[in-house]
């Protein structure tokens, strides 16, 4: 939850949580090279446990704002990304604000150099993808009392508000459509999970979905592939070239469930005919692909305008009644990739 900023931290304050002189914590900033490797060590430890910024204490003189908002995602490559940051940037951009916009690769250390970064620029406030976080993140945020969202994943009980989606209800949505249809034998593909508490969440609701209905996905059967169309194209290559395969392969998002459609077709298989498939996102142009996927929308357009919205109207009242996360709820697109398992054939 935001909360204004509890108490001045200055470099005095650093100095003497590292027990070292002001003129060297300006040394560890200005010229790192010249402090041996244990005093630069200790004066960061001291710069993260205080949630020290350089040139903070310049950001608002008399409600005076710098008009910019920083926005930390994960990666700039998914188009599900660009669709909910354009959203967002659209809206803040009608409130007079402008963003700075970083990727972090799925490296919380990263995000946290620059969260600190984004903060010495003197934004107005902070944007953070799902909510798997350094503590030193959270730490800085409350530290510094600048109002932020995480946005993209929901979670009633969040540290900051949460605004976007249940990553667990879309899991569990794809997961009892397929195993409503009848599919038994089926595989799961979801991309690495280090660092993405989103992908981490589907795949463990879809397993323990499936596992519920007594369905075990064997392990040559649960695979983990970047986020690539190539790669999983491949990867499901090899998937179904062995003897007994699924009848149905959940995949983690679209993008995975597009290379699995193109994987099957490089097979001679037809889906839905012999194979079903389906993803989560409802990306743009899932539902021009032949045959249209099967898929969980996450409504990226909407997070992007309300996170906009919430984290505008925090700045411009200074945080007062900004408490609330919200939830922007997953619905399921039942199309063409998936059919009931006795509407299936055989391979040619």
């Amino acid at each position: 939850m935001y909360k204004k900023k509890e108490k001045k931290v200055d470099i005095v304050s650093v100095a003497k949580a590292a027990g070292v002189s002001a003129s060297t914590v300006s040394r560890y900033f200005n010229h790192p090279d010249l402090l041996k490797p244990a005093t630069r060590k200790r004066i960061d430890s001291a710069v993260r446990r205080t949630g020290y910024i350089r040139n903070r204490a310049a950001q608002t003189i008399h409600g005076i704002r710098s008009g910019t908002i920083g926005v930390l995602i994960p990666t700039l490559d998914h188009a599900i990304f660009a669709e909910v940051v354009q959203a967002f940037s659209d809206t803040v951009a009608e409130r007079g604000f402008t963003i700075l916009l970083a990727s972090h690769g799925y490296d919380l250390q990263r995000e946290y150099a620059i969260l600190r970064k984004f903060l010495e620029h003197r934004v107005d406030g902070v944007v953070l993808t799902g909510l798997e976080h350094d503590d030193a993140v959270f730490r800085l945020l409350r530290q510094q009392g600048i109002p932020a969202v995480m946005m993209w994943n929901y979670a009633a009980d969040s540290p900051f508000p949460s605004i976007g989606s249940d990553n667990e209800l879309a899991g569990q949505m794809i997961a009892e459509h397929v195993l409503a249809l009848g599919h038994r034998k089926i595989g799961c593909i979801f991309p690495p999970t280090e660092g993405n508490d989103r992908a981490l969440a589907r795949r463990e609701i879809v397993l323990s979905t499936l596992a519920n209905a007594g369905v075990v996905v064997p392990e040559a059967w649960s695979l983990t592939t970047v986020y690539s169309i190539s790669a999983s194209k491949k990867d499901t290559q090899v998937l179904l070239s062995a003897e007994d395969r699924p009848t149905a392969i959940i995949c983690g998002n679209d993008i995975l469930a597009t290379g699995a459609l193109y994987g099957a077709k490089a097979m001679g298989l037809s889906v839905p005919e012999n194979i079903s498939i389906a993803g989560i996102g409802d990306f743009k142009g899932s539902a021009e692909i032949e045959p249209a996927l099967t898929t969980v929308r996450l409504p990226a357009k909407r997070i992007g305008c309300e996170a906009a919205n919430a984290l505008t109207r925090a700045i411009i009242a200074r945080g007062d009644g900004f408490h609330q996360s919200l939830h922007c709820e997953p619905v399921f697109v039942d199309r063409s990739s998936t059919i009931a398992i006795h509407q299936t054939r055989s391979s040619p």
